[in-house]
This record gives structure tokens, C-alpha cells and sequence, in this order.
């Protein structure tokens, strides 16, 4: 009589969810504590930002890009794994100096402008730190729209979108600090002089390009929500909340405040309701 041979288990239905990963072990767990504390230095340095100026507030923002990558990339490695970690990488971090050196050089997608030297090395007129804020903002963005929408084309149209408007605060605040600025600012948004209404579209434009390549190549464990996403949303929120607090009330851009408290707000609060639900 032939030995019998255990049943194998059914496949997974096209609906399911994604396998769950192996028990990671205590060290790993201990690991998982990272992006909570970099957050934890993240917060502190964005609150002493606003007391300090000069040289100082310029180290200090490049340490608040340097920790805010470096939460997005451990964060991405810790939940998601090396693939998705590259695909940030990829796509945030190299494509982000792509098109700011084609951007420097060209004028294309986001108008003439020239950066100073207040932010640390450049290459190709670029400072080295740029392309590492569009990586550490990226990753979160992601993260909140897997929340915020399901169908694939508008998980990308609302990160590409929320994005896309964190520049309504950082291209403001930054052309206030003489870290950039543009050679032919008009038209602009009505009280936000110094920045060409074109810069924004240039940023939806290349956040959509961004968020497109991130969806395709991180793989299928970036496709999902998991509770293990709390600190990048809330980061996200942080982000948004603190943006209009500062320039609302400390960092006299009473206009930009109000111009990224709607239009991100319109990509960020519908997160709020989706927060106790992973998908």
C-alpha cells in the first residue's frame, strides 16, 4: 500500500491577504523601536528649528533631512524589506537628484532657480541633501495612501498629491532662509511671493512619475497596509499638523500656512478615520 502524503494547503484566493512573516525574534522586535525614536529626534529638532537662526538653523536643516531619511529608509527596510527599501531608493533618492539637476541646469520642471551655499555640498548644483528630503518624505506619503485610497491609480494620484503639496510649506520656508531661490518667480500664488505657480505644477508632475515607479517596483509587501505603518503616519500628520503651526505662528508665512493647510490637508486629513484600520 503507497504511503500517503499530506495534503497540501489551498492556494491563496486572489482576494486574500498577504502572508504573515515569521515571528522576527526578540532583537528584530527591539529593531522595530527604531523609527520611533528617530521620529521621537525628528520632532525635537523641527521644534527648536523656529528658536534658532543663521548657520544655525541651517545645520539644523540638514540634520532634520538626515533624520527624517533615515527614519523613511530603516522604516521601509524594518516592514517591508531590502526590495522596498532599493525601490526607494531608486526612485526617491536618485530620481529626486535627476530631475533637480535636469531642473538647475534647464529650468524644467520646475522653472529657473539656483540654490545657494548654505546647504552643504552640491553636486551638479545640487546639494547633496535635496534628493534625501524627497526620499524622506516619500515613504510616508505612500504609507497614507494605502489608508486613504485602494484602487492602485488613486493610491498613487492621492501620495503624489500629498506630496506635491508639502511644497505649498517647504518651498516658502526655504526661500524665506536664502537656500534657494528662483530667477523668474511670476506668477505666484497671492501672498506667497518667490515661487512660480509652475514650481508646484513641476512638483505634481514628477511626484506622480515618482509615486507611478515606487507602486511598480517595491513589490507586493509595499502594496498593503499594516499596523507596523503607525509611525510614518504619524509622521505624516506631524508633518502637516507642525507645517501650519510654525508658519502660522512663528515663522510669519501667514499665507503659505493657509495655502498648505487646505490643499495638503485635502490629501492628509481624509487619513484620520482610516487610522484604526489597516486597508
Amino acid at each position: 500500500m503507497p504511503a500517503r502524503t499530506p495534503a497540501s494547503p489551498p492556494a491563496p484566493g486572489p482576494g486574500a491577504a498577504p502572508p504573515r512573516a515569521a515571528d522576527p525574534g526578540p532583537a528584530a522586535g527591539r529593531a522595530r523601536w527604531l523609527p520611533w525614536g528617530l521620529l521621537a529626534a525628528l520632532v525635537l529638532v523641527q521644534i527648536c528649528y523656529p528658536l534658532t537662526a543663521g548657520d544655525d538653523r541651517a545645520r539644523l536643516t540638514v540634520l532634520t533631512v538626515l533624520l527624517g531619511v533615515a527614519f523613511s529608509v530603516s522604516h521601509a527596510l524594518l516592514t517591508r524589506g531590502p526590495r522596498a527599501v532599493g525601490a526607494l531608493l531608486l526612485t526617491a533618492t536618485l530620481g529626486g537628484f535627476a530631475v533637480e539637476a535636469v531642473g538647475v541646469a534647464t529650468g524644467f520642471p520646475f522653472g529657473a532657480y539656483e540654490y545657494s551655499g548654505r546647504l552643504g555640498p552640491r553636486v551638479l548644483d545640487v546639494p547633496l541633501i535635496i534628493p534625501l528630503a524627497w526620499t524622506w518624505m516619500a515613504w510616508p506619503a505612500w504609507l497614507a495612501a494605502l489608508r486613504v485610497a485602494r484602487r492602485p491609480v488613486a493610491r498613487v494620484a492621492v501620495a503624489a498629491a500629498g506630496l506635491a503639496a508639502w511644497d505649498l510649506f517647504l518651498d516658502p520656508q526655504m526661500v524665506a532662509e536664502d537656500y534657494w531661490r528662483w530667477l523668474d518667480p511670476v506668477p505666484a500664488l497671492p501672498g506667497v511671493p518667490g515661487i512660480p505657480i509652475g514650481n508646484y505644477l513641476g512638483w505634481v508632475g514628477f511626484a506622480v512619475v515618482l509615486m507611478a515607479a515606487l507602486a511598480a517596483v517595491a513589490g507586493r509587501s509595499a502594496l498593503h497596509p499594516r499596523p507596523s505603518d503607525a509611525p510614518a503616519l504619524a509622521l505624516w500628520l506631524w508633518t502637516y499638523a507642525s507645517s501650519v503651526l510654525a508658519h502660522a505662528a512663528f515663522l510669519d508665512l501667514p499665507a503659505s500656512a493657509a495655502w498648505g493647510a487646505g490643499l495638503m490637508g485635502a490629501a492628509v486629513l481624509p487619513l484620520l478615520p482610516r487610522l484604526r484600520t489597516p486597508g
